[in-house]
């Protein structure tokens, strides 16, 4: 919300438990149920943090190969106009690497 990104409105945003109150700013936001003393998890919100949890770590796996290129990882200097071009070329070279044709 503060940084100000717009995000469209069909887009599903997976989010870890930090990220409570982002459903009442963006419908079709995801995050984990959380437990109180009063009324813990049932076994299916289990299942489901499970799930989330599940699909949440290849997510962070795929930004951790990312940002081994410094260009990503670091404040960005060169031309704007470029930065999808480098992007994108990043991209196909950490899943061409990830298909094992490396």
């Amino acid at each position: 919300r503060q940084s100000g990104v717009q995000i469209h409105p069909e887009t599903a945003l997976i989010g870890d438990a930090g990220y409570q109150g982002i459903r009442q700013h963006h419908g079709h936001s995801v995050t984990p149920h959380k437990a109180t003393k009063k009324a813990p998890l049932t076994t299916e919100q289990r299942q489901q943090n499970r799930e989330l949890a599940s699909t949440r770590l290849r997510v962070e796996h795929v930004i951790r190969r990312l940002k081994i290129f410094r260009v990503l990882k670091d404040i960005y200097r060169h031309r704007r106009r470029r930065f999808s071009l480098r992007v994108n070329l990043i991209a196909a070279v950490c899943n061409r690497s990830v298909a094992g044709v490396a």
